[in-house]
């Protein structure tokens, strides 16, 4: 733990809510959550000076390193139009700065970003480590252009078992861990935790309902019928007798997995003995059920009961970095991460980077097990100890074990870069196929393509998703519910107008009026995604390529856009599909054609998160309670209303009277009630 001037009244160790400055004089919140505590503090970024303003380059570089501390702190570049180049730390603001300024010795990306540097912020902190931890939450959060950027940062899945009922529940959970409950994981997947619940429901009969579902049962569920489940709601099981089995699953999922399968072997004999099979069989099949659990997690080291190993690989210009996950001495699964990096980066100078931005906001464990050597990494361990309140460590593993764990974690580097080269050379090819089949200008690195789901012009959708150089990005995908109250149901050239004008109207307004196609300075990263799309691919014939165009004339956006319409051909056969593009006479493509593989692809993929986006909004139509259209009626005064009458129609044909014995209920909420229920006389 780092011995400084640092303490839990004015500690910055993890900063959780952090606004992205838009303006140079505004502050940002920072939230720490160490030990438990939500603190709070201003940083405030002291800005360059009116005569440094007329500078730009290594000059204005110099002009500002004059004036800097010899102190800890956090600095950012900006370009000529405000955008974040850069976030660094530094233990010596001054000196760190001024090497910048130095003419000759830099690489070309470090080159790049001082040519472009037209404005600079700093700030003090009272730590080297204060300065990395907020650091990697910059980075995070305002994605500068020349870090080390890690692309997929969402919570991982772990297994709550619920500590605020009378028969403890077993669920999937994700995010904030605010609710009184056992929590273990993580877990590298939604998979692995789901493979894991279902065979910790056959070898422990835990229930997986709801706390609403378990206190409205009158008999057991097909869970228990299967033997999945011990039936606590409707007493098959006792409680003291259901806590012990919770108590079996807590020591099972803390590492004492073979305690607990001897115990079950011990019982199964002892019932075999005693001639009660039914109860041997029992317990033979969650004996079975737990070996299945460790059969599935693969490497189970027997020396290493808390890790993370991290193993990094790099080639074509990519970087991966596979990361395994050991809890208890059991391997809960393995992710691999493909972070945005300069080429010319060294595999332990991404690997530094990608693990502070990493943890910034996810638990660490007590050991940290590495396939290279990082630079900083005992300010890395401070950092992350400070954190965890407790010593983490960092390792670079030279035998035994351990070093066999990296190696293992770094095979799996190999395999997943080779293979994501692969469907980046593939994607690449028909991209370039596509633009060569269609006769567009340059090879699209954007593609959206939209399409409507509707039935009889209820519950209407329009759905967008997105494609580029590595597949689709789904975190791009966008729906429309249909606002318009003038389209006639069914009407599909006016929804898709709609959608059309809401979705560029947008993109104007975010990103200006016109695309540049040189927002990478000659740099472009070809698996970036541009804002602009290159193509539109429109899920429709002739009449909704028109409806498309119309409104891309009247934004004037067309000349920027290429359009294309794919129409399902004769009898709706997939294969036989007609394009319309615009001053061009409509054709189809050989049926085997790859392009028209690709196409298919994109449209289906359009067509599914379509169809999903109506039935979800249909679904929440066909159960919206009246209750929720009056005005003032909460979740707590409908629970009571139904509580008390029992349905929204009983509610509906009461009197007012009777609506205003309902706890919680006024006389003037009763009468509005009423009011909604029942025309004015």
């Amino acid at each position: 733990m780092p011995s400084g001037d640092l303490n839990d009244d004015t500690d910055l160790a993890h900063i959780d809510a952090m606004e992205q400055m838009q303006d140079s004089d505004s502050a940002i919140a920072a939230a720490d959550a160490v030990s438990g505590k939500a603190l709070a503090r201003d940083l405030v970024w002291e800005q360059q000076t009116d005569t440094e303003s007329a500078l730009a380059g290594p000059d204005l570089i110099s002009a500002v390193a004059r004036r800097l501390p010899n102190r800890p702190g956090v600095y950012r570049m900006f370009n000529a139009t405000g955008d974040v180049l850069y976030v660094g730390k530094a233990k010596s603001l001054k000196s760190r700065v001024t090497s910048y300024a130095r003419l000759g010795g830099h690489t070309n990306r470090i080159a790049r970003m001082i040519a472009q540097t037209a404005s600079m912020e700093f700030v003090t902190t009272r730590s080297e480590t204060e300065a990395l931890l907020l650091e990697a939450n910059l980075i995070k959060r305002l994605r500068p252009r020349f870090n080390v950027l890690l692309r997929d940062d969402k919570s991982f899945p772990y297994i709550m078992l619920t500590a605020d009922h009378a028969a403890p529940g077993l669920f999937k959970h994700r995010g904030a861990r605010s609710k009184k409950a056992d929590y273990f994981g993580p877990f590298a997947s939604a998979g692995a935790v789901g493979r894991t619940i279902n065979a910790l429901q056959r070898a422990f009969l835990l229930r997986t309902c709801t706390d609403s579902v378990y206190d409205s049962r009158t008999r057991p569920c097909l869970l228990y019928q299967i033997k999945r489940c011990s039936g606590p709601c409707t007493g098959e099981i006792s409680i003291d007798d259901y806590g012990q089995l919770v108590d079996e699953a807590k020591a099972f999922l803390s590492g004492k997995s073979r305690a607990v399968q001897a115990q079950m072997a011990a019982t199964m004999q002892e019932a075999a003995d005693n001639l009660d099979f039914e109860r041997a069989a029992l317990y033979r099949d969650r004996i079975g059920a737990l070996t299945a659990i460790q059969s599935h997690q693969g490497i189970n080291p027997q020396g290493i009961e808390e890790a993370d190993v991290f193993a990094v690989h790099q080639e074509g210009g990519v970087t991966c970095i596979q990361v395994f996950f050991f809890r208890t001495g059991q391997n809960w699964g393995n992710r691999a991460y493909f972070p945005k990096a300069d080429a010319t980066m060294e595999p332990g100078e991404v690997l530094g980077a990608f693990l502070s931005q990493f943890y910034d906001d996810k638990p660490c464990p007590r050991l940290i097990l590495l396939s290279h050597a990082i630079e900083e990494a005992e300010l890395l361990s401070e950092a992350l100890a400070l954190r965890a309140g407790r010593k983490v460590a960092l390792n670079v593993p030279r035998r035994g074990e351990k070093r066999e764990l990296v190696g293992h974690a770094m095979a799996n580097a190999k395999e997943a870069l080779g293979r994501r080269l692969a469907e980046t050379s593939s994607q690449a090819r028909l991209m370039k196929g596509l633009a060569e089949t269609f006769g567009l200008e340059r090879v699209p690195r954007r593609i959206e393509v939209f399409d409507n789901s509707h039935i009889m012009g209820t519950n209407a959708v329009g759905a967008m998703i997105v494609a580029g150089p590595e597949g689709f990005a789904k975190n791009q995908y966008r729906k429309f519910n249909i606002r318009s109250t003038d389209i006639t149901p069914g009407d599909d050239f006016a929804m898709m107008a709609e959608v059309m004008q809401r979705r560029f109207a947008r993109l104007v307004k975010e990103h200006g009026p016109e695309r540049d196609d040189n927002d990478d300075d000659g740099e472009a990263d070809d698996t970036a995604l541009p804002a602009w799309p290159d193509l539109l691919l429109i899920d429709g014939g002739l009449g909704q390529l028109n409806a498309v165009k119309a409104i891309l004339d009247d934004m004037g956006v067309a000349d920027q856009i290429d359009v294309i319409g794919v129409a399902k051909g004769v009898d709706r056969d997939a294969g036989r599909e007609r394009f319309f593009i615009p001053g061009r006479k409509d054709f189809t493509l050989p049926p085997r054609d790859p392009v028209l593989y690709f196409v298919q692809r994109l449209r289906d993929e359009a067509h599914r998160f379509a169809i999903g986006s109506h039935r979800a909004r249909r679904k929440k139509e066909m159960v919206r309670n009246p209750l929720d259209e009056i005005a003032g009626i909460g979740p707590s005064r409908k629970r009571a209303l139904l509580h008390h009458f029992g349905t929204a129609k009983a509610v509906a044909r009461a009197s007012a009277e009777d609506i205003a014995r309902v706890e919680g209920i006024s006389d003037a909420i009763a009468a509005q009630i009423y009011a909604h229920f029942h025309e004015s006389p």
